[in-house]
């Protein structure tokens, strides 16, 4: 038990604790419409699209926050404007936007002294460094996405599920999804000097990803969704802390492996199924 709790009696690694299961659970609202609507490679674009805002902000120093969030909004607009075209697929959109923004960021990084060290920082967070400010933070942004994901419910269902019928009933589907885009900068925003610009990508994908092959409800995904990802959280923390490894890419790695899990012994209950249990008195 002690090689269990002895991590987390030291006061950043709490704190360290704490702020992983805020973005868990944020990641978890924002991720389960991510994987419902295929939207992974855009949540993994926009989480290197802030690389610029953030870079800019590092080296005027500015609020870090508000140049992801500013840098993050630019991305989701530029892939809106690019996605109008006939002659572009949103993909090649999404691709260009993607390698021009985190190139930007990197150019921008390299006029710093410390380049190496800074763009260490922006792509992988330290976890480890989680003030009480960085929680608060969390706390507001996880409010406002519970907020987001509870008001549009029903929007966002139909736009995962039948974007055209949603168009039919009057759900503004078009509204829907700017909201979408909305609550998925939120996540990344929120998250980012957490795990990381590159790091936040795994707990956006890998717990809704390793949930949805068991559910069938959104609520339970988002839920079993925010439980794995708050495990992935403490059991990255945990190996980190024993075996020196770096603890963002620690958590972000343990997400990515409870999903495999999740697909393994899916693949198991799919090829030799439990049989029905017998119904008394038939």
């Amino acid at each position: 038990m002690e090689w269990l709790t002895e991590p987390f009696e030291v006061g950043f690694v709490a704190r360290a604790l704490w702020g992983g299961l805020l973005v868990a659970v944020i990641c978890a609202l924002a991720g389960t419409w991510v994987v419902l609507r295929g939207m992974a490679f855009m949540s993994d674009a926009m989480a290197h699209g802030v690389l610029p805002g953030v870079a800019i902000a590092s080296l005027f120093g500015g609020s870090l926050l508000l140049g992801a969030a500013l840098s993050a909004v630019a991305m989701a607009l530029g892939v809106t404007a690019l996605s109008r075209s006939r002659r572009l697929s949103q993909d090649t959109g999404i691709g260009l936007l993607f390698v021009g923004m985190l190139a930007a960021g990197v150019i921008i990084v390299s006029h710093s002294q410390s380049f190496a060290v800074d763009l260490t920082g922006f792509l992988f967070g330290d976890v480890l460094a989680v003030r009480l400010g960085d929680l608060a933070v969390l706390a507001g942004a996880l409010a406002v996405a519970l907020l987001l994901t509870v008001a549009c419910h029903r929007s966002f269902v139909a736009l995962a599920f039948d974007r055209w019928k949603a168009a039919t009933l009057g759900m503004r589907p078009v509204l829907a999804q700017g909201l979408m885009t909305a609550l998925l900068t939120l996540a990344i925003v929120a998250s980012f000097h957490v795990v990381g610009t590159l790091l936040v990508f795994g707990l956006l994908i890998a717990p809704p990803a390793a949930m949805a092959l068991w559910a069938d409800r959104i609520p339970a995904i988002m839920i079993g969704a925010a439980l794995i990802g708050a495990a992935a959280t403490a059991g990255g923390l945990l190996l980190s802390w024993h075996f020196g490894t770096a603890a963002g890419a620690t958590i972000a790695a343990f997400a990515v492996a409870c999903f495999f899990v999740s697909a393994a012994a899916a693949a198991v209950r799919d090829r030799f199924p439990f049989p029905a249990t017998p119904v008394k008195g038939h």
